[in-house]
């Protein structure tokens, strides 16, 4: 799977830590949930203005965040004779200001926490949701298992 990643404000760059976990993370839910190796994803990490701006513009949520995810393969779109092959999955935005007091107040690493984040916005774009309670818990137990084969625990 190829991964895309970019920074809003380009400024607001994250360590090359935290960056070879955002792949990771991708790399095995991918290979977890077999995802064709023609798909693309995108991550954005942004500041808060940011994603408080896209939170606003397109859920009418006028507050930051810590990730969104806007899946672009619904598997709705009509197959294009002799196109590309690759799948266009789509793009998760991550705050890195909201994942940073995140990670203080629940007592792990920020790459702990960008892990998180990055595994809850990539089972967003392949369809998991978390409206009703039975999702809620089925999308949690594929979270835990992606970080469980990393050796990501809650502490970590």
């Amino acid at each position: 799977m190829e991964i895309v990643l970019s920074s809003v404000p380009e400024k607001r760059a994250p360590s090359p830590k935290v960056k070879e976990t955002v792949t990771a993370v991708l790399t095995e839910a991918a290979k977890l949930l077999a995802i064709s190796p023609l798909a693309e994803v995108g991550v954005v990490f942004a500041d808060d203005a940011y994603i408080r701006e896209l939170n606003r513009d397109y859920r009418g949520i006028d507050a930051a965040t810590d990730v969104l995810s806007f899946a672009l393969d619904e598997g709705e779109e009509p197959a294009v004779q002799g196109g590309p092959e690759e799948s266009l999955l789509g793009d998760i935005v991550i705050s890195l200001e909201t994942a940073e007091r995140q990670a203080a107040e629940f007592g792990h690493s920020l790459e702990r926490e960008m892990a998180y984040l990055t595994v809850h916005g990539m089972l967003h774009l392949v369809g998991y949701d978390h409206e009703e309670e039975a999702d809620k818990a089925a999308m949690r137990r594929q979270e835990e298992h992606i970080l469980a084969a990393l050796g990501i625990g809650r502490e970590g």
